[in-house]
């Protein structure tokens, strides 16, 4: 039986929300910046809405945990820690570069995906994804580094690039087949990447919601 399953994803310029529900997919997703603390509730009250459920009707809640802004990945984690904790429901993280590699294989049909975040102070949050059984899998590690050090995993071959990371096309050391640098997560996707973690049982508690930043310092104002 297909679970019921809520997303929520605030880890770049966009936000956006998804409730998988009986097998269909209700979804809302904007491109706004700075406004996410603003709209997200209002999307999952939407989504909920729309499928005529309530939140104690969810069997898990799904995150985007990053890597990307340091605020917006905050944002989408205390959400779901919030929600998971009033209804009591169990939460799964999934990587904002899977995402974009499994959007990537949804509009496009790439299998091999390398996705890229930018990452302010001139690097970028690097992934490479390959398609295993209609889902997007991580091959070697997500970095953060300069556009110049990213690297190709074993065995990619004409892969596509995905992601924000890709404006800086000229500078990165890896020759794709395309790519979209307009391209940003969307919460849809991470319900196609949560049912087989969902299917393992490998459920995190509510305070087990934590960020992955991939990088420790945060930006700060120059001094003058």
């Amino acid at each position: 039986m297909t679970p019921t399953l809520l997303a929520l994803d605030t880890a770049t310029e966009a936000c956006s929300a998804a409730l998988l529900h009986q097998g269909r997919i209700y979804q809302r997703a904007e491109v706004i910046p700075r406004l996410h603390a603003q709209r997200l509730l209002p999307m999952i009250d939407e989504v909920m809405a729309e499928a005529g459920i309530a939140l104690a009707d969810v069997d898990a809640l799904v995150f985007g945990r990053g890597p990307g802004a340091f605020t917006g990945v905050r944002i989408a984690t205390g959400m779901v820690q919030g929600l998971a904790f009033a209804c009591d429901k169990p939460v799964i993280g999934i990587s904002n570069l899977a995402a974009l590699a499994q959007r990537a294989w949804r509009e496009h049909g790439a299998e091999q995906v390398c996705a890229a975040i930018d990452a302010r102070m001139d690097e970028v949050y690097w992934g490479c994804y390959r398609l295993e059984e209609g889902v997007m899998v991580l091959a070697g590690t997500e970095v953060v580094s300069a556009p110049e050090q990213v690297s190709l995993a074993r065995g990619f071959d004409s892969p596509a690039g995905a992601g924000t990371g890709w404006q800086y096309a000229e500078r990165l050391a890896v020759s794709v087949s395309a790519s979209w640098p307009q391209m940003l997560p969307d919460a849809q996707d991470m319900l196609s990447l949560a049912l087989p973690v969902w299917k393992s049982g490998q459920l995190l508690d509510a305070a087990e919601a934590q960020p992955v930043y991939l990088r420790d310092k945060v930006a700060t104002p120059r001094q003058g």
